[in-house]
């Protein structure tokens, strides 16, 4: 069995209320998808998710349909 350890973090109640609510449906607990993000920060060497103050451009319905087309296949 793998070595573990205890992680605590402060964050507001009611967020990690819903958030929980939302977890439960997916059949997940917190504790699962923290070691799901640590996981994916181990796996990409960072954040597996873009962090930026730059507003992301408006695409337009072409663009946007490019875009969904190489991430998903055609619709």
């Amino acid at each position: 069995m793998p070595q573990t350890t205890t992680f605590r973090a402060k964050v507001p109640a009611r967020r990690l209320k819903r958030a929980n609510a939302t977890l439960q449906k997916l059949g997940l607990s917190t504790e699962q998808v923290f070691n799901m993000l640590l996981a994916q920060i181990e796996l990409h060497k960072g954040l597996p998710f873009q962090v930026s103050l730059a507003p992301r451009p408006v695409l337009s319905a072409e663009e946007q349909a490019d875009e969904w087309n190489q991430a998903y296949g055609p619709y």
